[in-house]
């Protein structure tokens, strides 16, 4: 990661979310690299102080909300970071299908004021951290990232000085509620619960995920996609029987597995790219890059979001956000 040395030494960066298991190791290595304070804003206190405590007086933490305009705004003029890397985030799909208000007010909301204070303080950079699971949503929290990277795009289009761009991560292994460390815990239970026999996705390590995001740096020109290329989809259920097999069980014998069908909002198989976009290989080993795209009206379609969201309208959320990510409405603005 040479090459994004000169971009984050001596530099002012803001890593929302920078308690949770991808913020706080982009942290560490933020202080690795050289940055000289590093501002954490999250809402949840105990990630965001193990953290600090490990990494020392270079960071600073800031509890609050990225969906408090006036206390983001407070904040970003005490800062005014040179760097903004945006993950702070509602990612679990079940909760957010229940729950798609929140992910208006938090994913997309959030989102929104965090890209437009970047603009507003002179930010260099706008990292936004996305997911697999925006490509051809049919989740409220894949619609929802969706969402941000259109409006991330659009915003891109319109900046004078800040690069807004987005990364798209697979599943990260060992991150907080990924599937490994679920699996691992089943297994001290005796019963492994799969969703379905033939389940795929793709999986990255949270070393990879940070290397992508701060590799995308050195590289965007703003209002790009980086993907890092993870190679061929996994069957869930060969790492479930791997785990086993790995303390010396049998599958199915001494460690039941049982499937229980895929949860509202679950794909069969992940994409990592809509079959619009093409993905050109870049300086980086293994990282791609697409360029960005939205959808014409996309500033009304989201105000509706706000409106149903504060109404708590969640059947007129989650029809909305479906219509908006149509992948034959995207790709024209």
């Amino acid at each position: 990661m040479d090459c994004v040395f000169p971009f984050i030494r001596g530099k002012v960066c803001m890593v929302t979310g920078g308690g949770g298991s991808i913020g706080s190791e982009l942290v560490r290595q933020l202080a690795r690299i050289g940055a000289e304070k590093i501002v954490i804003i999250d809402i949840y206190e105990n990630g965001a102080y193990d953290v600090k405590c490990e990494v020392g007086d270079r960071v600073t933490v800031e509890i609050a909300s990225v969906r408090d305009y006036d206390k983001m705004d407070y904040i970003m003029s005490q800062y005014k970071p040179d760097i903004i890397f945006h993950a702070a985030a509602h990612k679990h799909v079940p909760f957010m299908e229940r729950n798609p208000e929140e992910a208006v007010k938090n994913n997309i909301r959030g989102s929104e004021i965090m890209a437009e204070l970047a603009e507003k303080y002179g930010a260099d950079n706008f990292v936004l951290i996305s997911t697999d699971k925006a490509v051809e949503p049919i989740s409220v929290m894949g619609a929802s990232k969706r969402i941000c990277e259109m409006l991330v795009y659009e915003r891109s289009q319109r900046s004078q000085h800040t690069k807004f761009t987005a990364v798209r991560f697979g599943n990260v292994i060992g991150s907080n509620g990924s599937v490994i460390p679920l699996f691992k815990k089943q297994i001290e239970r005796g019963t492994v619960t799969v969703t379905d026999k033939e389940v795929t996705r793709y999986f990255m390590t949270i070393s990879q995920a940070v290397e992508l995001v701060l590799n995308s740096l050195a590289i965007s020109n703003g209002g790009e996609l980086f993907v890092l290329d993870m190679g061929e989809s996994v069957k869930i259920l060969d790492i479930a029987e791997k785990l086993i097999r790995d303390i010396g069980k049998e599958p199915y014998k001494d460690i039941k597995i049982e499937f229980t069908g895929l949860r509202q909002g679950d794909k069969l198989h992940e994409k990592l790219f809509y079959d619009f976009e093409t993905p050109q290989k870049t300086q980086c080993d293994k990282i791609l890059r697409v360029n960005g795209s939205a959808i014409a009206g996309l500033t009304s379609e989201i105000k509706k979001l706000y409106r149903m969201a504060a109404e708590n309208d969640r059947g007129g959320i989650t029809e909305l956000m479906m219509k908006i990510t149509d992948k034959d409405l995207i790709g024209r603005i």
